[in-house]
């Protein structure tokens, strides 16, 4: 009943309306904007918003295929004999490309394709396009090349990885299944992309949780609470929960407009195939929905770990606005501070701040060693940040039994 009370008291403030309501408009925007900003081009020019999308996926409808080594070598010379005819082929100065009918019904429908394979063959840190393929050599397998060239990354020498820390990286990227299969998955890419939009989110609970226990005090409540029977027991223990489940249950409300979204718009296709197929050098062997279900799962384990922050300074503090004060600046601070690499003390720790957590990076083989143990970014995420909450709450907890009515 105590756990139900409190929850009504955050739920029924006005403030808590307000935040609540701009914070999901907000999430709507901005998760909306790659839906309203859509746009992809055919003969007849630019087909933009619902329109396009329609138009893109249409374009798929014969792409949703494994990437065998047949069907890949196949497609290469496919294109390869489109830049044989020299009416085909425009030039700018510095590249050739195709030109009309070759381009628009040989290219244009699968150029995404076309760019995923042609990466694969380049060196790291080059970008390729599909008219890279022209001069396209291919010695090695498709295959051969993918695990090749996750080799060469591994072994640049800017990353001082250990062998350890390779090996454990090898052994990730091996269990991803080939051949790939291929698809339509931008409802999927959208949601991994934009994450970091969540921490409008992330920062709107926290406002709501900030007066649970500073409020009381600035309002001058405390006296009558803190002295009554469970005033410093159970009372305490029913606030930190009520926040909790506010917590939750906004979060995953959250969830369903940033997620509904562009799933709504884009489809739900695609949820089963593997992340590779955006990036062939991303050694984590997840389908685009297991990525999207973990990361969200260490964004609630972020959000858990700032609500118990938030609570632990509302229980010290005799202002709301002081707690935010401190939060703000923990949330956002790092949104200015860019990583110059993925190993060192500053980049490891940059990773693990709340703002990057919340950020996938499954591309970037960011990991951390023990002795001989190695742990992946994602798992380091979840175990400090379950650690925190483990943390912050009783010290919360305790800070508001102790504090003495003024």
């Amino acid at each position: 009943m105590l756990v139900k009370y409190e929850f009504l008291k955050i739920l029924r403030k006005k403030s808590t309306l307000i935040v609540m309501a701009v914070s999901l408009l907000l999430t709507g925007f901005l998760f909306g904007l790659p839906i309203m900003q859509y746009q992809t081009y055919n003969q007849d020019g630019v087909i933009k918003g619902m329109d396009g999308i329609a138009y893109e996926k249409e374009q798929y409808a014969d792409l949703s295929v494994p990437l065998t080594e047949e069907y890949v070598a196949e497609t290469v010379r496919e294109v390869q004999g489109l830049f044989e005819n020299p009416d085909n082929v425009g030039y700018d100065g510095n590249e050739r490309f195709l030109i009309g009918a070759a381009y628009w019904d040989g290219v244009a429908p699968r150029e995404k394709l076309l760019n995923l394979i042609a990466n694969t063959y380049s060196k790291p840190n080059e970008i390729w396009g599909y008219n890279n393929l022209f001069d396209l050599d291919i010695k090695e397998s498709f295959y051969q090349t993918m695990e090749g060239k996750i080799e060469t990354l591994l072994d640049n020498p800017s990353r001082t990885l250990s062998n350890e820390q390779k090996g454990y990286w090898g052994s990730i990227a091996g269990k991803v299944d080939t051949p790939l299969q291929y698809g339509y998955y931008e409802g999927w890419e959208v949601i991994i992309s934009s994450f970091e939009l969540l921490m409008f989110a992330l920062l709107a609970i926290c406002i709501v949780v900030a007066p649970v226990f500073s409020g009381e005090y600035q309002a001058g409540t405390d006296a009558v609470i803190l002295s009554a029977k469970y005033g410093k027991t159970k009372l305490i223990t029913a606030k930190i929960a009520a926040s909790l489940l506010f917590g939750t249950a906004t979060f995953i409300l959250h969830i369903v407009v940033a997620c509904g979204l562009p799933l709504a718009a884009f489809g739900i296709d695609g949820w089963n195939l593997p992340l590779q197929i955006a990036n062939t050098t991303i050694p984590y062997p997840f389908t685009f929905l297991q990525a999207v279900l973990i990361n969200i799962g260490i964004i609630y384990l972020v959000l858990l770990a700032m609500i118990g922050l938030t609570l632990l300074l509302s229980a010290k503090m005799k202002s709301p606005y002081l707690v935010l004060i401190i939060l703000v600046p923990i949330l956002f601070i790092p949104m200015f501070l860019t990583p110059n690499g993925t190993t060192g003390a500053y980049n490891l720790t940059l990773f693990l701040l709340p703002y990057r957590s919340i950020m996938p990076e499954f591309s970037k083989y960011i990991s951390y060693q023990f002795g001989s143990m190695v742990l992946d970014t994602l798992t380091i995420r979840a175990f400090l940040y379950v650690f925190l909450t483990i943390i912050m709450l009783p010290l919360a907890r305790l800070g508001a039994k102790k504090h003495q009515v003024a």
